[in-house]
């Protein structure tokens, strides 16, 4: 199986890939052509890779889609679990939204800066002078229910299956649980509805890569954001169980791919 691979950190530990800058991509078309997989591609390599070479690409093209932007998380996921999902105002960032959200949100309320990771770009708003203040930093205003947690879970979903999980308590500094904002990790049980809900998700979405952003309020759990691209500082061991999911998830692909051409009759 020949595999490569557009990010060198995130598949250093991977055997047998081959590392191709993004940027050199089309110095090296007919090893491209020639390849299995594709693995972590960057999101403007998406077409070109798809739909002009109709290779195979990992994570899915709905990982990547879905797990652009708050914005299209947020869209997607009112399709399939609106009521697990914390209710969210979207709208363009003129006077006449702005006011409207104020007027129509409870306080207090989260908003957020759509393209924005780790934490960043994410603020409690309890006054109308804070969220003026976040007007003033965004061209898409987004903004969000809060919920009464004080902790939250991470649940990394490869392949077809959940991998690894921990919980993340708030930080000193404010309402965050990233652990880039000061987050604890917390080793325990991730109750089974969180699992079934993160289980449903990537299963309906066809998401094969992701960190799942979970928060349980009281014994119902709410899909925060996901993360396609997502760290690794939360368990010591957590890259090497994902490598060796990832690994596995494209061998099957791979068989599974193999086989399907094998069985097609002949004049197909």
């Amino acid at each position: 199986m020949k595999i490569i691979s557009f990010d060198a950190l995130r598949t250093l530990h991977l055997p047998h890939v081959r590392y191709i800058k993004p940027e050199a991509m089309y110095d090296h078309l007919e090893e491209i052509k020639a390849a299995d997989w594709l693995l972590f591609p960057q999101y403007w390599q998406l077409t070109a890779l798809t739909c002009g070479l109709k290779k195979r690409i990992f994570p899915s093209m709905a990982s990547y889609l879905i797990g652009h932007d708050k914005i299209e998380m947020t869209r997607t996921f009112n399709t399939v679990a609106h009521q697990q999902h914390p209710y969210t105002l979207i709208a363009a960032n003129t006077p006449y939204e702005a006011e409207r959200i104020w007027d129509e949100m409870h306080t207090p309320f989260v908003a957020k800066i759509p393209r924005s990771s780790m934490g960043n770009g994410v603020f409690l708003i309890d006054t109308i002078g804070q969220w003026r203040d976040y007007v003033e930093k965004t061209d898409v205003l987004y903004a969000q229910e809060y919920l009464p947690i004080d902790r939250d879970m991470r649940v990394i979903w490869v392949g077809n299956k959940i991998v690894s999980g921990y919980w993340r308590l708030q930080s000193d500094n404010g309402f965050h649980n990233n652990i880039s904002q000061g987050g604890q990790v917390e080793v325990a049980l991730i109750p089974k509805e969180a699992q079934d809900l993160v289980t449903f998700l990537a299963e309906s979405l066809d998401i094969n890569h992701a960190g799942f952003d979970i928060a349980m309020v009281g014994s119902v759990p709410y899909v925060i954001e996901i993360n396609r691209i997502f760290g690794n500082q939360g368990l010591p061991n957590i890259q090497h169980d994902v490598n060796t999911e990832l690994l596995n998830y494209l061998n099957e692909q791979h068989l599974l791919s193999t086989a399907d051409l094998i069985d097609q009759p002949s004049g197909f």
